[in-house]
């Protein structure tokens, strides 16, 4: 009794007793947590308490066997494993038993029974539960709550197992019990919704059922079926199912989408229900996303003279002319309080054109311009709003050539758009700008350029959401504006460009922008850093004045902002004041890069200053403004070169902080970067801080804490170092070639896409490592230096790792281009010994595949380690 006295009290008003209830409970799941479960499964199963203690009881359950945490939630699994097998039988045979008996929705039960599957049945326990389950659907003695907490139960198993093959062997089972309770003939709603909603979560796993014909029939069948339900719950579900089945089982799809699924989402977008709609246009997005996908597959497959393993049915083409019409009603529906965050038929119908647009390309245009003409000037501004949309929402896809003419034609009343008396149409307008700029700047840098600046500078004062996008507009017109400037060289920078003219004035009223005290809605004063940083990137020489001005303003910024440490006081001035750090950080590194190398050191010292007094007032607090102060420091070691090392001692504390943060791994990989870049930037100079480096790097690779990505970076990095000190790494080498050996024979599952790409980086840290060391100790003059010869005894080794590669069908463009690197400077290294070992069929065929690789890096290096090889030749004949 004194427990159930206790649940009641869990949710009781008063504080006091709520906060004893509380206590009493965690005291006795520190005393005896097995004994408590028991207990707890008891109050849960019997019928005589009250619906709250039993709600309260299954409630503290589930919380001892799951956690939203992945770590908390694999403890709380291992532990229930560890207890005795009584107590888990008493548990299970409890929850088991009470699914059904609950009067309050959704069941307690049926998430308890889920959560102790997912830790049981992976292990093999738990044999029969499924089979149990099953027959609580399909016995006809069962109660409508009987069968819906047991499909819900169904359901959570399926969505909150790790490891969906666990489930594949019992499929059969799991649809008997999903498809009955998904009938039409079911009376119950209640069932039919638990079902439908498990179908949804099984459907990864019953790949075996929808691969043979009968099966996926009469699947497809009650599927399609449910769409028709009277009740919208379940019409939503269905649809989910149906968008679900498409992206997972589209090659099965011909034979219905006639009949029945094109029929069915028509209806299903045309409707008033805004949840039906939705899922409607969802599946249509589904479509052109898969065919999207396929056309990719296609052209890959062509380049490699083979036929696709999967081809397009071309749906969205055959469908265009029906569905585009529907979409432009969706674009209409809406009203200005609307949520931005509130995903609607309004929005989704947008997303959904563009993709219609990258999958159908040309053919979109023909439907869609006449109601663009018909609606621009429509009394009503949510159809102008649509018209807009509709406009902005095909520019990427169809061939630019073709659209040119079209926009260049529309630009004029594109800009006038932006003085819309509606605030939603000015918003779309100056999007719709923007992905002009984007995708065809060419439309608007030759005809339009005067009046859309005019514009788009009067519009940086519109509100938020609309400033915003005219900040995204500028951050596209600055690149495309630099990319069309004339220069004599394409490296060299151009003397002037269009917007040259405007440059001075674009830049004060961003930087005014970013000052707006409403600048944190609509992000709308990251956009006008961003839009700044664009244009002093992509700015000519001619406005390198302004740029010099611009330094200066961003400094002061960042001084003033660092001043103001002391007066933050809530969390939220704090979250705002470490966002504008970052920003100005990541705008001072854009203003720096465009610094010329006599200014740097003019002002490096009180940038310097600034950042150091960064990394001062965040260690060990705010990990974001660690990063971007690190990248920050990297950039002014790139502009100053080895003028940097005045200040080494005083960064050198906060490097060694960044190097042990192991805890926020974004600051570790930053810091390990920057230690390369130190080492670009010293050359031998670097060598008095080498020791304390290197044992950090070599603490990190042996600590287990360290986030894998971090470790890859270290071993590049050893690379970097070797280079820049040359024959004095000697020191290090016995340690660092143990570890590349090491690092070089990983292992890793393959059935694992981002192992895949881990191994991938692991790989190529370890061949930079050995192309520094090799380039290091050879020295890089015409005489090769004797220190060499050390590497002599590794060299087979760093062969058959190159081999080892070559046959590998996951090897990336990077990691040939860095094998074709290493097989050139080992050839020059080492001379005639090497032909016997470079002219074996693996490492010849990787090195055509470099010379006919895409990645310019890797043509450059296959062709010079090919011309290296054959001087070898030459030489020995």
């Amino acid at each position: 009794m004194d427990l159930i006295a206790v649940l009641e009290k869990t949710v009781s008003p008063d504080t006091q007793e709520l906060e004893s209830a509380q206590q009493f409970l965690e005291h006795a799941a520190q005393q005896n947590l097995p004994e408590l479960l028991k207990q707890l499964s008891d109050v849960l199963k019997h019928g005589g308490n009250s619906p709250v203690a039993r709600m309260q009881a299954g409630l503290q359950l589930k919380n001892a066997l799951y956690s939203k945490d992945p770590a908390t939630k694999l403890q709380y699994q291992q532990r229930w494993l560890q207890f005795v097998q009584d107590v888990r039988t008493h548990v299970k045979q409890n929850i088991l038993a009470t699914l059904g008996s609950e009067t309050i929705r959704p069941s307690s039960a049926a998430q308890c029974v889920a959560y102790v599957a997912c830790a049981e049945l992976p292990q093999g326990l738990w044999p029969d539960l499924i089979t149990s389950l099953t027959a609580n659907v399909t016995n006809p003695a069962s109660t409508e709550m009987m069968k819906e907490s047991t499909l819900e139960a169904i359901g959570y198993v399926c969505q909150d197992i790790e490891d969906p093959e666990i489930l594949q062997t019992q499929s059969n089972d799991i649809l008997t019990a999903i498809v009955h309770g998904m009938k039409k003939e079911e009376p119950s709603n209640h069932v039919r919704l638990a079902a439908t909603n498990a179908l949804l979560n099984s459907l990864e796993f019953t790949k075996s059922n929808f691969d043979k014909d009968t099966e996926r029939h009469f699947i497809m069948q009650v599927v399609c079926e449910a769409t028709q339900s009277t009740d919208t719950r379940v019409r939503v579900a269905a649809l989910q199912c149906l968008v679900k089945v498409m992206s997972l089982y589209y090659q099965y799809m011909k034979h219905y989408m006639g009949p029945a699924l094109f029929a069915i989402t028509m209806e299903a977008m045309e409707s008033e229900v805004d949840e039906i709609a939705l899922q409607g246009i969802e599946f249509w997005s589904t479509v052109c996303d898969e065919e999207v996908d396929l056309a990719i597959e296609l052209s890959e497959a062509a380049e490699q003279g083979r036929p696709p393993e999967r081809t397009s049915m071309f749906y969205a083409k055959g469908a265009l002319q029906y569905l585009i019409p529907v979409l432009l009603i969706s674009l209409a529906k809406q009203d200005e309080g609307d949520d931005d965050d509130e995903w609607n038929p309004c929005k989704a119908a947008g997303v959904c054109l563009m993709l219609m647009a990258s999958c159908c390309e040309d053919e979109v245009v023909q439907y869609v311009l006449p109601f663009v003409q018909e609606m621009i000037d429509n009394p009503d501004w949510r159809n102008r709003d649509a018209a807009v949309m509709a406009f902005g929402s095909i520019l990427e896809g169809p061939d630019p050539a073709k659209l040119k003419q079209i926009v260049e034609h529309a630009m004029p009343k594109l800009i006038s758009l932006l003085k819309d008396p509606s605030v939603v149409v000015r918003d779309t307008a100056a999007w719709t700008v923007g992905r002009v700029c984007e995708i065809l700047p060419d439309a608007v840098i030759n005809d339009h350029l005067p009046t859309l600046l005019q514009a788009l500078v009067e519009g940086l004062s519109a509100e938020p959401r609309v400033a915003s996008n005219v900040c995204w507009a500028f951050s596209s017109l600055a690149e495309a504006a630099f990319e069309n400037a004339e220069t004599a060289d394409e490296n060299a920078e151009p003397e002037t460009y269009c917007l040259s003219a405007s440059f001075e004035q674009i830049v004060q009223q961003l930087l005014q922008t970013t000052d707006r005290p409403d600048g944190n809605q609509h992000n709308l004063r990251n956009a006008a850093y961003e839009a700044l940083m664009e244009l002093v990137k992509n700015s000519p020489k001619d406005c390198y004045l302004t740029v010099q001005k611009t330094t200066m303003i961003i400094l002061e910024r960042l001084e003033r902002v660092l001043s103001m440490e002391g007066s933050v006081q809530s969390s939220s001035d704090r979250v705002q004041f470490n966002d504008l750090q970052s920003l100005l950080c990541a705008t001072l590194q854009s203003v720096l890069r465009k610094v010329t190398q006599d200014d740097a050191p003019k002002i490096s010292d009180q940038i310097m200053t600034a950042l150091l007094q960064m990394f001062q007032m965040t260690a060990g607090k705010a990990g974001g403004v660690q990063e971007d102060a690190l990248y920050a420091v990297s950039t002014l070691m790139e502009v100053l070169g080895d003028g940097f090392e005045k200040y080494m001692e005083a960064f050198k504390p906060y490097l060694t902080i960044g190097l042990k943060n192991y805890q926020e791994y974004q600051v570790c990989v930053a810091a390990v970067g920057l230690v390369g870049d130190l080492c670009r930037a010293l050359g031998n100079k670097v060598f008095p801080y080498c020791n304390d480096l290197m044992l950090l790097l070599m603490e990190n690779l042996r600590n287990e804490s360290v986030h894998r990505s971090v470790k890859p970076q270290i071993l590049s990095v050893f690379g970097d170092i070797a280079l820049a000190i040359g024959p004095q790494f000697r020191n290090y080498l016995e340690f660092v070639l143990g570890t590349l050996q090491q690092a070089s024979q990983a292992q890793v599952d393959k059935t694992d896409y981002d192992m895949i790409d881990y191994l991938n980086e692991l790989r190529e840290g370890c061949l930079e490592a050995y192309t520094g060391i090799v380039q290091g100790l050879k020295g890089d003059g015409e005489q090769i230096s004797t220190e060499v010869n050390i590497l002599q005894p590794h060299v087979a080794h760093m062969i058959s790792f190159i081999e080892h590669i070559a046959v590998d069908e996951d090897k990336t463009d990077s990691n040939i281009a860095a094998c074709c690197g290493l097989i050139g400077d080992l050839s020059t290294a080492f001379g005639n010994s090497m032909l016997p070992m470079v002219e074996k069929e693996s490492i010849q065929n990787l090195l055509t595949l470099g010379r006919r690789s895409k990645l310019t890096k890797a043509k450059t290096l296959a062709t010079w380690a090919t011309k290296e090889i054959r001087k070898m030749k030459n030489a020995s004949s």
